[in-house]
This record gives C-alpha cells, structure tokens and sequence, in this order.
C-alpha cells in the first residue's frame, strides 16, 4: 500500500513537532509544508507553499496536518473537507464549541477522517494506564488527579496565545491535555466541571493557571492543577523528567525569574532535547490513577503499579512520541483497520470541559456537560 501523502499547514512548534513523526513513519510521506515564512517552508526538502490554500492544490495529497493558529482552523478543516482530505486538527480544537462541533460532523458527512491532537494522552504511560484500567484487576476507577507546574507563560508567545478568546490561556491551551487524559483514564463522560482560572501577574495578562475538580457520570472524581508561572517545575516532582521524556536538572533560584530569562531557558533546553528519541517516558506533569483495588502512576521508564500485591514496575519501550502515536491512529482511521478515538466528538467534548472550567470560574458555580463522549469498554 502506497504512504499516506501528508502536508503540515503552520510550521510552529506544533506543526514542526510532527515532521519527524512523519518521517519515522513507513506507512506515512511527508508530500508539501505551508507557512507564510518562507525560509521556514523552504527547509525541509519538500514542496513548500505560502499558505494553506496553495498546499492544497498539491497533486496526490491525501491529508493535511492544521497547525495554524486556532481562530483558523474552522475556516482551515472546511477548505480541507471541500478539498476531499482528511484532516490532523491542532488543539485546542477551535474557540467555540458550535463550531468545533459543526467540524466534526462536516467530517463524519464528507466520509473523512479528523484526528484532533496533539494531547498528551497519547503518551503511551497514559495509553498503557488505561490498558490497566480496561484489563480489570484493579477495579472501577475512583479518581484521577493530574498536576502540571511550568514556566508556560513566560515562553514566547503570540497576542493570540494570551487571549481565551482566540482560544489561548493556560485552560484553553494545556488544560486541553489534562482534560484529555482525565477523559481517557475515566471512561470519556464527564457530567460537571467546577473550577477556578487565575490571572495573577499584571504584566502578563491572561489566564495563567487553574484548578478543577471534575466529576463523571459514573461517579468517579478528579482534579486538574495547572501552574504555568514559572516557579515549580513539574520535573522536580517526577525524578527530573520534562514533557518531552527527556532529563531536566531542577533548579532552586532564591528569587522569581524574569520572564526573557525564563523564555531563553526553556529555548535552549529544546534545542538541547531531541523529541523524536527521547531517553525516558514523557512526564506532562504527574498523573496518578485511583481505582479501587490500586493505584497507578508514572515512572521514567513506565509505570508503577500498587495494589495488595505490592509495588510493581512495568518497564514501557522508549521511543514511542506521543506525535509518532497520534500519526499512528490516524493512519489505521484513514486505511480503514480502526476507528480513530480521538475524533473530531472527542475533541470537541474537550473542549467543552476547557471553556466550562473557564464559565464556572466566571460565574462561581458548577457546569453541568451536555456533549461528552463515552468510550467503548475496549
């Protein structure tokens, strides 16, 4: 069977992520790139075009990654639809939940695939989780608890990226991630989000951080903590491993960073990691899963299970990038072997428990979920 024929529209830090989890993929070819920076498109070795609309007219293409920023992506995912390709959709998925939930229809109606991601339960200690949980021996799951602390805020950012109403902000842009993974590990249906956003710092004005307390139709709980202003590093409560599954050396600083020395850290420890082979399991924060026969966290090397038979390590292959494990199902979508779960519902229903944390911050009272998603047992 011939590779899918790929093109990445937005060659940001998202849509750059990808390129070499197409390249480390037989079954996948990297055909064309569109960003209006031209030496930036022109740096690949593949058709390069200025804009979306041009890619698109590329001949053979067979599906585009949208990675542009989120106040385009419904105009963008339409073209794509018009154009007969499926579509990889960036998170968050769009500002709006009736347009996100309008794409995923005009996907389902044009009989195309839409993936939204990049989320971090596609890392595969959270993937191999619910395979725990779906395997049985410890029970229903009672709680899920996951706590993210970075310096997000201080990296360089567009006027976009600041702004929930162009979809940025810490709730909209990484929240997207946690409440992925809750939504995986506890079955998809949450029934109501209560929740408090921040904005602290004067001189950086947007959404910076978050609690939530989540509850799901079954019954279960869980709680989502996100810090993106700089102080705790999540790496200093997971044996010194970062998102990405590479090493970073904890620091104590005895006094707050300034945000342009924050920014070129966080620069130069990316261009010290290598995304597509990293040494440990990636850590977006720590993840703990509660069921009712054990509990299950992560490792640098997996995860570590403990139940009445005692503490168990579970050794995971490296290697596996949560982008390479997202090209995957979205490869066996389009060629018809599975169905994708992380489609254009399930990504919607993300967003929905995003801008419903954003709402009861708002108005100080719970939000009742009308468009979640229930997983199938397997």
């Amino acid at each position: 069977m011939a590779p899918l024929r790929i093109g990445i529209a937005g060659l940001g830090t998202a849509g750059l992520a990808f390129v070499p989890a197409i390249r480390g993929n037989a079954a996948l070819h990297l055909a064309a790139v569109a960003d209006p920076d031209s030496a930036v498109a022109n740096a690949h070795g593949v058709s390069a075009y200025a804009d979306l609309a041009a890619m698109l007219a590329h001949r053979g293409l067979d599906a585009v990654i949208i990675a542009t920023p989120t106040p385009m992506h419904v105009a963008h995912a339409a073209m794509a639809f018009a154009a007969g390709k499926h579509v990889v959709l960036e998170k968050p998925m769009a500002t709006a939940l009736p347009d996100a939930l309008a794409m995923a229809n005009a996907a389902e109606d044009a009989g195309l695939t839409l993936v939204v991601g990049h989320s971090h339960s596609f890392d595969l200690p959270i993937q191999r989780m619910r395979g725990l949980i779906l395997g049985g021996t410890l029970g229903r799951v009672r709680m899920v608890n996951t706590w993210c602390f970075s310096d997000w805020m201080y990296r360089p950012r567009r006027a976009d990226e600041l702004d929930a109403a162009t979809g940025g902000g810490v709730t909209l842009r990484q929240g997207a991630h946690q409440f992925d993974i809750i939504r995986l590990l506890g079955g998809g249906a949450l029934r109501r989000v209560r929740a408090q956003t921040f904005d602290w710092d004067p001189s950086r004005r947007a959404i910076g951080a978050h609690s939530a307390f989540l509850e799901f139709a079954g019954g279960a709980t869980a709680t989502a903590v996100y810090n993106g202003y700089g102080g705790l590093a999540s790496s200093e409560l997971c044996a010194g491993i970062a998102e990405w599954g590479s090493f970073e050396p904890v620091t104590h600083p005895s006094a707050r960073v300034a945000p342009t020395d924050i920014a070129q850290a966080k620069r130069r420890r990316a261009a010290a990691s290598d995304k597509s082979d990293p040494p440990f399991q990636p850590h977006f924060g720590l993840t703990v899963v509660s069921c009712e026969r054990g509990d299950i966290r992560q490792s640098p090397t997996g995860l570590i299970v403990y139940s009445a038979a005692g503490r168990e390590e579970i050794a995971l292959p490296s290697g596996n990038t949560p982008h390479a494990m997202l090209l995957a199902e979205f490869q066996r979508a389009v060629a018809g072997t599975a169905r994708p779960l992380h489609d254009g519902h399930w990504g919607a229903a993300n967003l929905e428990a995003c801008l419903a944390a954003i709402e009861s911050s708002e108005t100080g009272e719970a939000v009742t979920l009308h468009h979640q998603v229930v997983l199938e047992a397997a």
